[in-house]
């Protein structure tokens, strides 16, 4: 696993962003994790999740990108932070664009977008924090593609949950790939989340043995079947 990955999820543990315990999902479902990416709310947080956003981005999708989309209201600081580290890491300018949930009406900015307005031509990366279910982007890309004739070039999120979207046998990003056609990734995956910090027998460990066994039988039951 690459560093930044393993460097990210101690990260969100470090945040108490990446919590365990019992959590009851919006979908119903009893969760023995739970993450909250508004749990981010210093300074050096922002930049540092900023940073790893960025180097997840350059990773899977590259370089030829002119914008990053983050969806009202969690994905607005999370493309400006990320623009910010992609100037600073990869010295490439990048833009920053998100929606208003309700339109404005006046001043020079008004209407369904803030930041950057988009154009025929440019190529959209939508950043978000976390996709459960897959629903988000039903929202989303119309959002983008109705503002001018875009490209998006990807998806990316903190954390791949890995369970079944609703109507289907696999995870939500994979939904979003085959529906959409641009692929959906994300910084790590609950898998890599387990491998890093569960620890057989040490009971000083992130992930005990006891909760080992639960996330084992949360995606016995919810798992995307690949």
């Amino acid at each position: 696993m690459e560093q930044y990955k393993t460097q990210f999820i101690d990260f969100m543990v470090s945040c108490n962003v990446l919590k365990f315990g019992s959590f009851t999902l919006k979908s119903g479902r009893q969760s023995p994790f739970f993450m909250n990416a508004g749990a981010y709310v210093t300074g050096s947080q922002l930049a540092q999740l900023g940073e790893f956003y960025a180097q997840a981005i350059h990773q899977n999708f590259g370089d030829d990108f002119d914008v990053l989309f983050g969806p009202a209201y969690k994905g607005i600081p999370l493309s400006v932070t990320t623009a910010i580290a992609y100037s600073k890491l990869y010295g490439k300018e990048v833009k920053y664009c998100s929606n208003r949930k309700e339109v404005k009406d006046h001043g020079a900015d008004k209407g369904m977008l803030l930041g950057y307005e988009l154009k025929d031509g440019d190529r959209v990366v939508i950043i978000e924090d976390v996709t459960t279910s897959g629903k988000s982007i039903e929202e989303t890309y119309p959002v983008v593609t109705g503002a001018a004739n875009v490209t998006v070039v990807g998806e990316i999120v903190s954390l791949n949950r890995e369970e079944r979207a609703p109507d289907s046998d696999m995870s939500a990003l994979d939904a979003i790939t085959q529906k959409y056609k641009f692929p959906a990734k994300a910084i790590v995956s609950m898998h890599e989340v387990v491998e890093h910090l569960y620890k057989p027998q040490d009971p000083s460990a992130v992930i005990s043995d006891a909760l080992k066994a639960q996330i084992d039988a949360y995606y016995a039951e919810w798992g995307a079947r690949k």
